[in-house]
């Protein structure tokens, strides 16, 4: 397992969990992101303006937010690397001016060595870059609707596990494919964070079967809020994703779901005393054991 690295090296404004306010106001962009990053970042900026007039603190969008193209030709003049990425600068811009944070779930962008990177950002609201994440865990899979996907065909995996302070406490990032490898959110627990960004873009048939109860056991073994920000619909490029965006507190409740038929903003609350609550009555985060390597019964020595 990776190990966890720090956010950033840029400040994160003097946030401490004891300076979060007991409450604070999300919220939740579910997107149909196309094949055109300028559209895609026009709806972006769209939505932190709204999330600012609807009194929220911090946005989150899903992952591929400025781009979904499964045509990776065609995707390829779009790509750039981080400094040069329009969709990032938009993003930026409009945090500054709205005075949101944004948790951006991801975008495509280029190494130079000619890989591409799922990264994550955490945006503050006067847009400097708080934290950066690269996808840890590739989506290379055959399902039996036909569907196949080699994410690791053109994209390079990350290697920290990566948080960050924010105005809601101490944010950890995770995206789509990683939701499935609990050992992420064991160490995402450790570091005790209170609340998990997981974007992502979901097949239909996984979603139906696996996003709810995954998303939902998330929070229930980190003891912390899970925003699930996420795609939906048909998209230009021709694939489906399932959306159900969710907001799930630290007891494994749904405190909001936005449906798989359409994009959309919801609001959700991030409450640290439900947090407390949780940790007090079940302080499974304080119980827990290094487990040692599994050995096969007939090689234990009897007690």
């Amino acid at each position: 397992m990776p190990s966890i690295a720090p956010a950033s090296s840029t400040p994160c404004w003097g946030f401490r969990m004891a300076e979060a306010p007991a409450a604070a106001r999300i919220a939740v962009l579910q997107m149909t992101s196309g094949i055109d990053p300028a559209r895609n970042g026009a709806v972006l900026a769209d939505a932190i303006g709204a999330a600012a007039a609807d009194g929220a603190v911090m946005l989150f969008t899903p992952e591929m937010s400025g781009l979904l193209d499964r045509v990776r030709k065609r995707a390829a003049p779009h790509i750039a690397a981080e400094e040069a990425d329009r969709v990032l600068g938009v993003v930026r811009e409009a945090a500054a001016r709205a005075g949101v944070w944004v948790a951006l779930g991801s975008l495509a962008l280029a190494r130079p060595d000619g890989r591409w990177v799922n990264r994550g950002f955490v945006i503050d609201g006067s847009g400097a870059i708080i934290a950066r994440y690269d996808k840890l865990h590739m989506f290379d899979v055959d399902l039996a609707s036909g569907e196949s996907w080699r994410e690791s065909a053109a994209y390079a995996a990350g290697d920290a596990v990566v948080t960050a302070m924010t105005p809601l406490g101490r944010l950890g990032l995770a995206i789509c494919y990683d939701l499935r490898f609990p050992a992420l959110f064991e160490a995402l627990g450790a570091a005790r964070c209170d609340v998990i960004a997981i974007p992502a873009a979901f097949t239909v048939p996984t979603g139906a079967a696996h996003w709810h109860v995954l998303q939902r056991a998330r929070a229930i073994e980190a003891s912390a809020y899970v925003v699930a920000a996420a795609q939906v619909g048909r998209h230009e490029d021709g694939r489906e994703t399932y959306g159900h965006s969710l907001v799930v507190d630290p007891w494994g409740e749904v405190r909001l779901d936005l449906g798989g038929e359409r994009a959309g903003l919801g609001f959700a609350t991030i409450d640290h005393a439900r947090i407390a609550e949780v940790r007090r009555q079940l302080p499974s985060l304080a119980n827990r054991r290094h487990l040692p390597a599994a050995a096969d019964s007939r090689e234990r020595a009897a007690p």
